[in-house]
């Protein structure tokens, strides 16, 4: 069972990870590579249909990513976006230039409703811009199909190439119409019929599983997060008892976290599976002593993960596979070809270089979160696990800026307590995707009890998002968040301070390191 493909060329752009969810959307499965991936490679991959992302550099830049002219004459539909645009036009001899008028943001385009791309698109919509340079020239054969009063060139097309693009991003919640534009393009253009849904993605997997583990015994590294807890479900409709369940409590989990995932994964719990708790703090703690550095802190507590598991597979004896719940963010936060590194995933980026596991499965490593979820409610998993709070693999070791100890581990863990249950108490959570506290490395002078204070600041955390790709700052209502300021300082020693942080995703990322 082979699904129907569409690729995204990544040039660099910040949206190329929404490009590809928005397209899932659709049902048509995408993936994001490397610009620098080979046309044989492309031929191989046989695409329904290619997106060229948006980026940062001038195309006429003699440094900036580039593609060979062969890509646009394999007859395979192309969309290019922003950059994506301009290269398209680069490379077919249309005129790139400075633009007169840089376009930021929200922009109302006047759209020519006859083209395919922008079947029943209303003829004036709004569009997110964000470029300098533009389309001055459409190439030979080229038809403009969108205009702005400053940009003659905001979409252009030629049918009969199938060659498509626009000057602004129809991947991101701001254009008002860009998903309907996307499916015309994956649906008119590209031909697709849309079938990547979890319910065959859950089959398939199953059975890729059970032909790679044949009768091999499997160990997964279980953290009661919704990613390991989907895949932990997974391996266990797979093969049964061949797999055992490690839960490794590293002293870096939420107040009480690790009684519940055993309350849920252990012997009493709704499952049957092997379950193997392995209390660990001190030990991470010690590794962790004197480090403040965000991705040694990553990679430090990935590689401990590791050790602890080869440890626990001797124990059970010739275990060949070791299961992870990484997901698609993880795998291109963590750097993609030549894109960026963003932060190192602890379960991607931060492995050690020798792992003693003949292979590691990643039964989830295609998958957008909300897909993950989808996929758990597949499996008939509870609501109330599918959908509880992201918690990342390293765990409280990167809500805590600077160096990460006992003491401030339970500081984070009472207020991050106090938090959670004021925000459910208020019933505000529910629009919510994640929500958490973290402490800062930042001292002050306060007053308590008439006596001076020089203690920590706690920062709080809420932000709204459907993929964990981008994500805007929740508006908690002003009464709950003094509330949680009140409770915290005076309930939390070693706390005189609570700020609560409004940074979106991009430019910041939803966690703090």
């Amino acid at each position: 069972m082979k699904n129907e493909l569409v690729i995204v060329l990544d040039f660099g752009g910040q949206y190329n990870q929404l490009i590809a969810r928005r397209v899932r959307e659709c049902n048509v499965y995408c993936e994001v590579h490397p610009y620098t991936i080979s046309l044989d490679k492309i031929r191989e991959l046989n695409p329904k249909g290619i997106i060229f992302t948006g980026g940062p550099n001038s195309v006429y830049g003699e440094e900036s990513p580039r593609y060979e002219k062969a890509v646009l004459e394999l007859g395979i539909p192309v969309l290019g976006i922003c950059y994506g645009s301009q290269l398209m036009a680069y490379l077919l001899e249309g005129k790139v230039e400075t633009a007169p008028v840089s376009e930021y943001g929200k922009t109302e385009v006047k759209v020519d409703s006859s083209s395919v791309l922008f079947d029943g698109v209303s003829e004036s919509t709004i569009c997110w811009m964000s470029h300098t340079d533009y389309i001055a020239e459409a190439p030979e054969g080229f038809k403009v199909s969108a205009t702005t009063p400053v940009c003659p060139v905001a979409a252009m097309e030629c049918p009969d190439r199938k060659l498509y693009a626009t000057q602004f991003h129809p991947e991101v919640m701001h254009t008002q119409e860009g998903t309907k534009m996307l499916s015309n393009f994956v649906y008119n253009v590209c031909g697709c019929k849309g079938d990547w849904k979890m319910d065959s993605f859950v089959e398939k997997t199953v059975s890729e599983i059970r032909e790679k583990v044949g009768d091999g015994k499997v160990l997964c590294a279980l953290s009661g997060g919704v990613d390991s807890s989907v895949a932990a479900v997974l391996l266990s409709k797979a093969v049964g008892k061949q797999l055992t369940c490690v839960f490794v409590d590293h002293g870096l989990l939420r107040k009480d976290e690790g009684d519940e995932v055993e309350s849920v994964f252990g012997p009493e719990g709704p499952y049957d599976l092997n379950f193997i708790r392995v209390n660990a703090q001190e030990r991470f703690y010690e590794k962790l002593a004197g480090v403040t550095e965000p991705e040694a802190k990553r990679k430090i507590i990935g590689e401990e993960f590791i050790r602890v598991f080869e440890e626990e597979a001797k124990k059970i004896g010739a275990v060949d596979f070791l299961v992870q719940g990484t997901i698609y963010p993880d795998v291109i936060e963590s750097g993609l070809g030549k894109s960026a590194v963003i932060k190192s995933h602890h379960n991607v980026g931060g492995l050690p270089e020798h792992v003693e596991f003949k292979e590691i499965v990643e039964p989830l490593r295609l998958l957008f979160k909300d897909e993950v979820r989808r996929a758990g409610r597949e499996l008939g998993i509870p609501e109330y696990l599918v959908s509880r709070q992201p918690f990342p693999g390293p765990g409280l070791g990167i809500r805590i800026i600077g160096e990460v100890t006992a003491d401030k581990v339970k500081i984070v863990q009472d207020a991050d307590a106090i938090y959670r249950e004021e925000i459910a108490k208020a019933g505000v959570d529910k629009g919510l995707g994640q929500y958490f506290a973290a402490l800062t490395n930042m001292r002050s002078v306060g007053v308590m009890g008439d006596f001076r204070t020089y203690d920590y600041a706690v920062a709080l955390r809420a932000v709204t998002t459907s993929d964990f790709m981008t994500a805007e700052a929740a508006e908690i209502p002003w009464e709950v968040l003094n509330r949680c300021m009140n409770r915290i300082i005076n309930e939390v020693k070693g706390v005189n301070r609570v700020v609560y942080d409004l940074t979106s995703k991009p430019p910041g990322t939803i966690e703090f390191e």
